[in-house]
Order: structure tokens, then sequence, then C-alpha cells
């Protein structure tokens, strides 16, 4: 899911058979100590990471979700690409906002022991149902003020540890991420570490669909939303759904396609999803879900949680064929299906990571970097030899190519290590993370990409 970014065109390269070979693995997660952000309890001074691919694999490439996204949105992903360039690893970052999540009846619902309805139920239906006596808790928002703080400085200090941390391994580390997971990317890579980028170390920078622009936001800008936060809510409002809701839905809605597609759809029965996502007929839990975010039938809201997964049966079904994206492998990366204790949203995203995504600007300092305490000054420093892969899909488009090409001027890297592909007419915003493999362009050209990287 979401903010935006720049890329340009080229050919497809073959995919080239894997020099070494590892056995598969089974994704291991692990929270290790992160930032002291200033105020918040010690429990949630962590940082996640779900790895995907042979621990013995040398070289990582550590990927950053985007807005009201997790870690295991990207496990589909990373589990087709560490298949064909086996000499990696995917290290996908766990934010810490997760932390404040509910998994118990997503988990059983994962391990056969609930069923779709009672997910829906414990997570959503409740609200409506005061029989319900067992259900999340919905966490106050005076209950964590202290999240006000966790804007870029805390994100770019905990992934200051991933990296450091993958820097151990002893092979290339990359660093990369989806929407604003993009603009994450390009802020630890230009972050002022006592004098350092963060991209000193780095072999490339991956950006999908998302970046940042060399515009900073104006300073008044940057103080009334500073103020904003720091005077309401610590939660972004995604697609105009309050939090938690648009990772409830979410979550449940990929769960119901993944146990009980086929089932009148529990979701449009509830009357409580937005009236804008609900069908004009009787649909099963896959076509409904389809129906929320389809490009074709999606509110331009939720523009950021789209692919081209398909459309409508004449009986409420769901048909995915010739889609870019299987509507399967799109609900399993939201889901987190198979991974005990996440899913692939937010439910809880930080306002004040998004505010300060503003000032980022490139890595050139502004104005606002001092109101928001933000350090990306190294927009002209980045390290001899290193390589940028952008992927511009319907979001960020030609933003996330120009971005790209801007960074690379900015610091004399030569056109030659530069990969750029705008597809934004083709690619919904979520499509390069979950298109089928055969037919995904963006994981085509990075399989190689890597191994070039890897042979450096």
């Amino acid at each position: 899911m979401s903010r935006f970014g720049p890329v340009v065109a080229g050919a497809l390269l073959a995919l080239a058979l894997p020099t070494t070979v590892h056995a598969a693995e089974k994704p291991r997660f692990e929270r290790i100590a992160g930032y002291k952000s200033p105020g918040t309890p010690a429990k949630y001074d962590k940082v996640g990471i779900l790895k995907i691919g042979s621990s013995k694999a040398k070289n990582i490439l550590v990927l950053n979700p985007g807005t009201s996204a997790s870690a295991a949105y990207f496990a589909p992903l990373a589990t087709s690409l560490v298949a064909k360039a086996k000499d990696w690893q995917v290290w996908a970052v766990e934010r810490r906002e997760n932390l404040l999540e509910d998994h118990t009846v997503l988990d059983q619902a994962k391990a056969g022991k609930a069923t779709a309805l009672q997910a829906f139920n414990y997570y959503l239906g409740w609200i409506k149902d005061p029989s319900i006596s067992s259900h999340v808790r919905l966490i106050p928002d005076a209950e964590v003020t202290f999240a006000r703080q966790w804007g870029m400085k805390t994100e770019i200090e905990d992934l200051r540890r991933v990296v450091l941390k993958a820097k151990k391994v002893g092979g290339k580390v990359v660093v990369g991420g989806h929407s604003l997971g993009g603009t994450i990317t390009t802020a630890y890579a230009t972050w002022d570490f006592k004098g350092t980028p963060g991209a000193k170390g780095l072999s490339g920078l991956l950006l999908i669909d998302g970046g940042s622009g060399s515009t900073p936001v104006a300073t008044a800008d940057a103080q009334k939303n500073l103020d904003t936060v720091n005077g309401g809510s610590p939660w972004l409002q995604f697609g105009g759904i309050a939090a938690p809701f648009t990772g409830l839905f979410n979550s449940t809605g990929s769960i119901g396609v993944l146990k009980d597609p086929n089932s009148p759809s529990v979701g449009q029965a509830s009357g409580l999803l937005p009236a804008n996502l609900v069908p004009p007929t009787p649909v099963t839990n896959v076509g409904q879900y389809g129906y929320a975010l389809d490009t074709a039938t999606s509110p331009a809201g939720l523009v950021a949680a789209q692919a081209h997964l398909g459309h409508l049966t004449a009986t409420g079904g769901w048909d995915d064929a010739n889609e870019l994206t299987p509507i399967k492998r799109y609900a399993e990366a939201f889901a987190g299906w198979g991974i005990k204790g996440l899913d692939g949203t937010a439910w809880y995203h930080p306002l004040r990571l998004t505010i300060d995504a503003g000032a980022v600007a490139a890595g050139n300092a502004n104005p606002a970097q001092k109101i928001l305490d933000v350090h990306t000054t190294h927009g002209d420093d980045l390290p001899k030899g290193i390589k940028i892969y952008a992927f511009g899909a319907s979001l960020g488009g030609t933003r996330i190519i120009d971005a790209a090409k801007k960074l690379a001027q900015q610091s004399h890297v030569p056109s030659k290590d530069l990969t750029l592909l705008d597809r934004h007419t083709t690619y919904a915003h979520n499509d390069p993370n979950t298109a089928a493999p055969a037919k995904n362009e963006f994981l085509k050209r990075l399989v190689p990409w890597l191994k070039g990287i890897a042979k450096g």
C-alpha cells in the first residue's frame, strides 16, 4: 500500500540458472532491539524481521513495506524470488506498530481451528452483534500517545539495526521498499549517521512504485501537519477509513478468500463495510474481496490497495483468468498465509511517518527537516558503484522514474547502473509484488539485477 515516487523502460532479461543451490527453508521471524523512541514503553522498542530464503545465502535484500502494510505482504514475492536467486535471502521489515495487533483468531483460522466467519466475528462482527462476547480490543488513542513520535527518525533508526545485522552475514546488502517503503529506502540511503550516509556499504537500492521527489513540504505545512498529529490521533486514516478497520477488513477478507471463498459474503451481509466497497448484487467471500480491491471496481480512495484481480461472475463469484494478479496470491500476501502472528497489513499506521516523508526531498537539506527531525542530507553522497532499480506502477509512475534519475544524478551514479521500468499504464500499485511470477515484469528484471549485484 502507499507513498509515491519514479522509473524508464527497458527490455526483459532472460533468467539465468542459479550458480549455488540451497535447500528451501520455511520463513523465519525474529524481533530485535530497536531504537529507544522518546516516551515509548520498552516492549514496543523492537523491530521485526521476516526472513525468507536459505539461511546459508549470504546476500540479503531488505524490504520495507508501504503505508498500512507489513512484512508478510512481501512473502509471496520473496518466495518466488529466492527460488530463482538462490544466493539471496529476503528480510522483510515488520515495523513496531504491528506489536499492537491481536492475531489470536487469525492464527487459529490459519491453523484450521477457526472458520472465516469466526474470524470475522472476533474482529468485526461483534460491533453490531452484542452476543459476541469474545472479541478484539480496539486500542484507544489515549493509551498510545507515544506513537505520535513514530516518525521517520524512529523508522530509520529501527531499519539501521536491521541493515547492520544483514551486513554481518557477510554478503551484498540491498535495501528496497514498496510505496512509502520506497520513500523510507531513499531516506535510509541519504540519512546522516554521524557524517556518513546510510547507503555506505550497500550494493543497491530498490524502489517499487515509491520513492522521494526533490521538492520538500513547505515549512508552514510541515508545522501544521506536526501540530495535527500532536493534537490528535497517532494513526493515519487509510482511504478515509479509521484505524484499525482498513487492516481488519483486509485481514478477515483475505482469510475468507483462502478458507471459504464460495460461501455468501460475510462482509457484505454484515452491514459494516463502507457502502462503496459493497457490490450491488449478492456475492461470495471471494467476490466481495475482489470487488473491493480490483482496479475496475475499487473506489479511488483505495488506489494504494488495488491490483488487477479480475471481475465478478454472473453468480457472484470471481474470475481472475488472464489477469496479472491471481486473487488467491493476493489474499495470501495480506493474510500472511502460513505465517503465525503476522498478516500483510498494518492495522495502526503512524501518521507521523507519512508526514515526515514529505521532508525527505531526495536527500537534500531543507527547512522542513528541522521541524520534523528528519536528517536526509546525503542525497549527493551515494557510494560509487551502487545500483538502483526503480519500477513505476499506477500510483508512482513516471515520478518514480524521475526520482530515481534525480537521486542518481546528484551522486553522479552513471546511467549504466540504473534499471528503470515504467509500467504505470499496465500495473496497478500492488501488481509488482503480487502478480503471477510467469507474468511479472518486475520480478523478471529483479532476478538478474540481483544476480548481477552478487557477482559484482
